[in-house]
């Protein structure tokens, strides 16, 4: 049966069935109500723009999630880009994108002045110290989750492994971890596709899709000058106002950097943050960087917005213990973290339809993901050691942290527990704890 919605070109969305005020109304609700990561997330939009709602059809809305898949960036964001774009255009994939992060990023404000100004009296302390063994269980709860659906094959599990024992023994960047495992990923497919459980199909059996719109190219590089304008402004702003060029330049390239390999979601790209932000720039230690995963969990919107966190801290410390500061990397880096994502969705479609069903890109890609459960594998140990073996790994573990760990994975993995209201268990025991013992 034919769609309701007329379909949309590579340039110009729908026409849309809903009025601009009540599609602000729902991408403002859900930018406050959007717990539970990606899948929630995209589960939630599901659920209100294509059953109860019906703005767009089941096949339009898997369309644009398999769109939002294979970028960089996350994906129940830029979800939410694509779809207030079908409906309004680019006011309304601003709205919808910029609504659904705003929320968290006032809350995590919040959330980091707290911390660094009552972070150390033992009631916040102990909420904390209950948060960090069961953010570590999140964690380790997705990896069992993503590594069910990635490793198909033999070749996927030692990508899984090889991408591991880069991270965790070699040291190497995430980014050389990706992208190595996109080129092997390509070559494989190209020589060897029944590695990735492919059938041998002639490449011309294969569907394609062109760009239905010759100006498309002019169309991406006028985005893209207006991107590089926008990237310059908030850093100069932020150098001429404070006279810190270095800093802000430091903490802009970090930033943009991390935005655009964040494939794999968030659990992804926090390595890779970590491994900068904490030994290299020195912005915050391990435990703080768990501290942040915490408090990220603990507000709707993108786990990716954990990198606000990191932000704040890293201006803070930079600006002598300045919360102003603190508020200034917040917010560039929320700047930053989401621009890339933005200018993906309203340039990049005609670009990713070309491959969309392809099932060789698919299948490149698929290696890519197997890389990412190595990725999130060498997360959940450092992690872990930061919480369970405070003091060294020759040291005696804390006993509370590892039961309580063992303990979160049982009730959110095979126990179904509400993720949200595990985590204010976790607060509320973790506060119990300290103040009995």
């Amino acid at each position: 049966m034919e769609s309701a919605l007329p379909v949309a070109s590579a340039d110009v969305p729908v026409a849309a069935p809903v009025s601009f005020a009540e599609a602000f109304r729902f991408w403002l609700k859900l930018g406050f109500i959007s717990f539970g990561g990606p899948a929630g997330q995209i589960a939630m939009m599901n659920e209100y723009v294509v059953e109860r709602r019906r703005w767009l059809d089941e096949e339009q809305f898997l369309h644009a999630l398999n769109y939002c898949m294979l970028l960089p960036g996350p994906e129940a964001q830029q979800l939410a880009t694509y779809i207030g774009w079908l409906l309004h255009g680019v006011r309304g994939g601003l709205v919808a994108g910029g609504l659904f992060v705003l929320p968290s990023v006032f809350m995590l404000l919040g959330l980091s002045w707290a911390y660094v100004e009552y972070g150390t009296v033992p009631a916040v302390a102990g909420l904390l110290y209950g948060l960090k063994p069961a953010v570590v269980a999140i964690v380790l709860g997705a990896l069992l989750k993503i590594g069910e659906k990635a490793l198909k094959t033999p070749l996927h599990m030692l990508m899984a492994l090889a991408s591991f024992l880069a991270l965790f023994v070699g040291h190497l960047p995430f980014p050389v971890v990706v992208f190595s495992a996109l080129l092997l990923g390509l070559l494989v497919q190209r020589w060897q596709p029944t590695w990735l459980g492919m059938k041998l199909t002639a490449p011309e059996t294969i569907p394609t899709t062109e760009p239905s719109n010759h100006k498309w190219p002019r169309r991406v590089a006028k985005a893209l000058l207006i991107a590089l304008g926008l990237w310059i402004i908030p850093v100069a702003a932020a150098g001429l106002l404070t006279g810190e060029w270095s800093f802000w330049w430091q903490l802009t390239r970090f930033f943009t950097t991390a935005a655009l390999v964040t494939f794999g979601g968030a659990y992804a790209v926090l390595p890779y943050v970590a491994q900068v932000a904490v030994e290299k720039f020195h912005w915050l230690t391990r435990l703080q960087m768990v501290d942040g995963l915490a408090l990220g969990e603990t507000t709707p919107g993108p786990l990716i917005m954990v990198l606000t966190f990191v932000g704040f801290m890293g201006a803070w410390q930079h600006g002598g213990h300045s919360v102003v500061w603190g508020a200034a990397g917040l917010l560039l880096t929320t700047f930053y973290t989401f621009l890339p994502s933005f200018l993906f969705i309203f340039v990049g479609a005609p670009l990713v339809e070309r491959t969309r069903q392809d099932d060789r890109v698919k299948a490149a890609l698929s290696v890519v993901t197997a890389a990412v459960v190595g990725v999130i594998l060498n997360l959940g140990i450092y992690l872990g050691q930061a919480v369970v073996w405070p003091q060294g790994i020759q040291a005696s573990p804390d006993w509370f942290s590892l039961v309580w760990a063992v303990l979160s994975v049982g009730a959110l993995r095979w126990g179904k527990v509400n993720l949200i209201l595990w985590i204010g268990v976790s607060a509320l025991v973790g506060w119990g704890y300290t103040w009995l013992f």
